[in-house]
Formats: structure tokens, sequence, C-alpha cells
């Protein structure tokens, strides 16, 4: 098994913000990530962590440095785990066009299938298999995990839930984008990543698996977990690229439980995301913690 390399270690609110690095052997590259230890970790517990999704072009520190989780993480005796949004270095394929969305900072949490794409692009096996694996066999995490996610990562939070019932206590989302087969920056990513057929997409759109019958099932294999999806009404992207809608009428139409909280002149920053981070890690440590 790979080992973590500890590159950082600070103090914040009686836990411990760290920064490791490790090889993945999913994504075929040296990989880096942030992770938080509640002060129950450091004293021996072993704990509950919440594995946060960043969003188009950002690295595994945005979340650590901007969502202000910590404090409340720490109140909940809760871990969070914050891996980088996708492969990176010299080795590593980015966009043949120079974009920013796609490539370095764009892996859409998908196992690509297209050459040369597949060889490097595999975040959706890398952060719901490699990385528990990893992190529970090195530090004090117990096997009681969920997600939470945000734009991208907010797709790769709630597909990683749908396509693995019984896996995760506990899901979330800000302005995720819901329906990604509808929306140019899905379109453009899964036509590199999966091929120029639009019917192999549908595996990887949280819409498009509700209405073939996928749910969010926790370990219990009983009723479906609540999502939970904070969108602001603010958000430039809201209207081309997000389709919150689409995701709440699949929902309905599935009897699967959908908070969407429609936030006023809340915009796509971590401002909106800080403003109710809180409520979010509430609703992660009702499931992990009982």
């Amino acid at each position: 098994m790979a080992q973590l390399e500890l590159l950082r270690d600070q103090r914040c609110f009686g836990g411990s913000q760290r920064r490791y690095r490790h090889h993945s052997g999913q994504l075929n590259c040296s990989m880096l990530l942030g992770v938080f230890l509640p002060p129950a970790a450091l004293a021996g517990e072993r704990v509950p962590a919440v594995y946060w999704l960043s969003g188009l072009t950002c690295t595994d520190e945005n979340a650590s440095q901007k969502a202000g989780a910590q404090r409340r993480a720490a109140e909940l005796g809760l871990a969070l785990v914050m891996p980088d949004t996708s492969p990176r270095g010299p080795e590593v394929p980015s966009d043949p066009d120079g974009g920013w969305d796609f490539g370095h900072g764009a892996g859409f949490y998908v196992d690509a299938t297209e050459a040369p794409w597949s060889h490097h692009y595999r975040m959706h096996s890398y952060v719901v298999q490699e990385l528990p694996e990893l992190l529970e066999a090195a530090l004090p995490l117990s096997e009681r995990r969920s997600l939470c996610g945000h734009s991208m990562g907010g797709h790769g939070a709630l597909v990683a839930v749908l396509r693995h019932p019984g896996r995760y206590c506990a899901v979330s989302a800000f302005a995720p984008i819901a329906h990604p087969c509808a929306c140019g920056w899905g379109q453009k990513a899964f036509g590199h990543l999966l091929g120029p057929d639009p019917s192999t997409w549908q595996a990887w759109d949280a819409t498009a698996l509700l209405r073939s019958g996928a749910r969010a099932i926790g370990p219990d294999q009983t009723a479906p977990l609540p999502i939970l999806v904070d969108q602001g009404l603010a958000d430039p992207f809201l209207d081309d690229q997000l389709h919150p809608e689409a995701l709440a009428e699949a929902a309905a139409a599935a009897g699967q439980p959908l908070q969407l909280r429609r936030q006023q002149g809340y915009d796509h920053s971590y401002f909106c995301i800080a403003s109710f981070i809180a409520d979010h890690l509430q609703h992660h440590a009702r499931a992990l913690r009982c």
C-alpha cells in the first residue's frame, strides 16, 4: 500500500490540519490532499470522516483555507478529507486547447474510458476506493464516511453516493453540476473522458441516475438518505451549467428525499459555502455519529 508523506501539520481548533502527499495507483501520479483531524482523533478515538470534493480549478487547499469548516468539525468530532480535484504532473495530459474547464483541476470525478485520459483520470475510483482504504489504515478514521462537494465536486459527491448504495452515511452539495449531460462543462469533459456517445455519459450524471432508478442508500440498506443541496440564486452559472431543478424533478419522481435550499443573494463562491457549511456538517454528523 502507498505511504502517506506528511508535508505540514498545523494546530487548528484543538485538532490538526494536515497536508499529505502519496502516490496513487488509480491515477498513476503523485497526489496531494488535506486532512483535518478533530481533537477526538488526536486523543486516540477513531472518528468518522466527511470527504469534501472541490470544484473546477480548485486544489486540495481551497476548502481547508476558505470553507471555515474546521471549528464545527472539531466540535462535532468529524474528520475532513479534502483531496485534489484531478491528477496532476508533467506526465498527466490536460486540455489540449489550454482551457480552464478541463484537465488539470477539472477531473470531474469519473473513471475515464478514452485514451489518453484513461491512464490517469480515474478520480471516481480514487475518491471512492483508494483514498478511504489508504486513510482508514493510516489514520484514526472509522469506516463511517460521507460525501460533500461544491460545483463539479457536488456532481462527484452525488454520483458516488448514487452509484454505491450502502457505502456512505450522508451526502450534501453546494451548487452541484446536477445534470452534466445537459451543460457545456459536462459535455466537454464527458466527450473527452468517456467518448462521443452521450448514452455512455448517463452513468455519471446524478439526474440521469435518479431517472434510471438509482437511490442514495445508507449502510442500513433501508430508506434513501436525505440529500441536502444549497444553491445561491445569484450564482452566475445557475441557469446554464447547474440545473438544480432537473435534479429536484428527478428526485421527486424517484421518491428520493432532497432538500434544495435556494439562497437569495448568494453566488458560486466560498463565501456561500462558509455561510452554510455548519448546517451541512450538522447534517452529516446526525448520520455519522449515530
